[in-house]
């Protein structure tokens, strides 16, 4: 059942599962929380209570918001989590990896713990060496600008089927979906705006995270010429002795769709290491 977070900004949706130590899902841009559908009740069935949020300007949270910086996101993150009670692990992918990192830096009594699925957390510079290398990031970089230069809903359609190699059951549906939700009025300036967010906010605040973090790249992630090394200067930046890196191969943008199992057998011992300390 949705239920609603009311800000002074705009209206939040989530909903919650379960009982037990609380950990909170934030997905991507352009996105539902409906992507995590195959990690819920797992987490659910390992004993916790699981809300998933959509992003403000998102699935059925409001649009016209006065900013999409993973900051304003991570004021987001630390509201819901203050609402339902914390503290509580965060799990964010893509756009809001950088905020949940935000999150952590800022309310360190509110985040016991995160988990960043293929983040944008680190400022990025245009690899032009990778780009002429590694031919499904050249055209993932291309398809990624067009749907956010030109808002382009089939280009953001084009982007997905590249950046999810191995496709769930349903795909053709909550691709469909996902297109969808971005044509009602309203959520393609989220999307723009969210895409021509820089991640600089977030990479600055990696130095002042305090708890565990686990970071999850997939080998096969179009977004960078090099996923593990991306990964790897996420973990280099943290205060030493708190990130820890997997790469899962053959794995693309969307872990937590592609391979649920893998990341849930990640995400459990360390949500039982991590919570069971706060």
């Amino acid at each position: 059942m949705t239920e609603f977070l009311r800000t002074d900004r705009g209206t939040l949706a989530f909903d919650v599962e379960g009982e037990g130590p609380l950990v909170v899902l934030a997905h991507g841009m352009g996105d539902s929380r409906r992507s995590y559908r195959f990690l819920t009740p797992r987490l659910v069935a390992a004993g916790y209570r699981v809300a998933a949020l959509d992003l403000r300007g998102c699935g059925e949270s409001s649009t016209g918001w006065d900013g999409y910086r993973r900051t304003d996101i991570a004021a987001d993150l630390v509201g819901l989590v203050r609402h339902l009670g914390g503290p509580a692990v965060l799990v964010g992918q893509s756009i809001s990896g950088g905020a949940a990192t935000i999150a952590a830096a800022t309310a360190p009594d509110l985040v016991a713990g995160l988990v960043e699925l293929a983040p944008f957390t680190r400022a990025q510079s245009v690899n032009v060496a990778g780009l002429l290398r590694v031919r499904r990031h050249r055209q993932a970089m291309v398809r990624l600008a067009l749907a956010a230069g030109l808002g382009s809903a089939p280009s953001w359609g084009r982007y997905l089927d590249l950046a999810v190699p191995a496709k769930p059951a349903d795909w053709e549906t909550e691709r469909a979906r996902n297109l969808a939700l971005l044509r009602e009025p309203g959520r393609m300036a989220a999307f723009k705006g969210m895409a021509s967010a820089a991640p600089k906010d977030a990479g600055e605040a990696l130095r002042d995270v305090r708890c565990p973090v686990l970071v999850v790249e997939g080998g096969a992630d179009p977004d960078w010429a090099d996923p593990r090394a991306e990964g790897e200067r996420i973990v280099a930046d943290l205060p030493a002795g708190l990130g820890e890196l997997v790469v899962l191969d053959g794995v693309g943008h969307y872990p937590h769709v592609e391979a649920p199992e893998q990341v849930a057998a990640l995400v459990l011992p360390f949500l039982q290491r991590t919570l069971a300390r706060a």
